[in-house]
């Protein structure tokens, strides 16, 4: 091997040149990478950030989305619930509205009346009334009552039978007497 042979001006530079490398490897290290990398890590945590912010945008925008076609469809069904309530007083149109209803089931002879009335206590039903009517069916037979009863609670969703009473016919069995309590909901006008 042959030796190096350095003069000491050499030595001196090259110890001079070995200490610029090492402070211009610090400098770069202290000074430019290590502020871009806690700038790339606070830019990273920001992105982060945002994206679950906009992933909870987009979930509140499905929610009023949704929220938005509930009171489409809530809006139109008390559209078609109100107009279940014609104008005029219900003692007016009620008892002959069953009448006709009953009639139509092949059951004669039905009188209603009104027993009372009263508000619902519920804030959002203020401009609704809770009416209970004494429905009397004097001459029929079972199955046709019950019929009745289904088709009546199905087509009339604001009205609900909470009582019902059947009596034979004391002339005739093949007959019962029926007595109903019905409930419904009505618009105050």
């Amino acid at each position: 091997m042959k030796k190096l042979n350095l003069t000491k001006d050499q030595i001196q530079k090259l110890a001079l040149s070995s200490m610029g490398f090492v402070v211009l490897l610090y400098v770069y290290f202290s000074f430019f990478l290590g502020p871009l990398n806690k700038s790339r890590d606070s830019m990273l945590a920001t992105i982060d950030d945002l994206q679950r912010k906009v992933a909870g945008s987009k979930n509140e925008m499905m929610k009023a989305t949704n929220l938005e076609q509930a009171a489409g469809a809530a809006t139109t069904r008390f559209a078609a619930l109100k107009a279940l309530s014609p104008e005029g007083a219900p003692i007016a149109w009620f008892p002959p509205r069953m009448k006709i209803f009953f009639a139509n089931q092949q059951i004669d002879k039905t009188t209603a009346r009104l027993e009372n009335s009263s508000p619902f206590r519920e804030p959002e039903l203020a401009n609704w009334m809770r009416y209970t009517w004494s429905l009397d069916l004097p001459q029929t037979d079972f199955a046709t009552t019950g019929k009745a009863i289904a088709v009546l609670e199905n087509s009339e969703p604001l009205l609900s039978i909470t009582h019902l009473n059947l009596h034979a016919v004391a002339d005739d069995p093949q007959f019962q007497q029926v007595s109903l309590t019905a409930m419904t909901a009505i618009v105050k006008r």
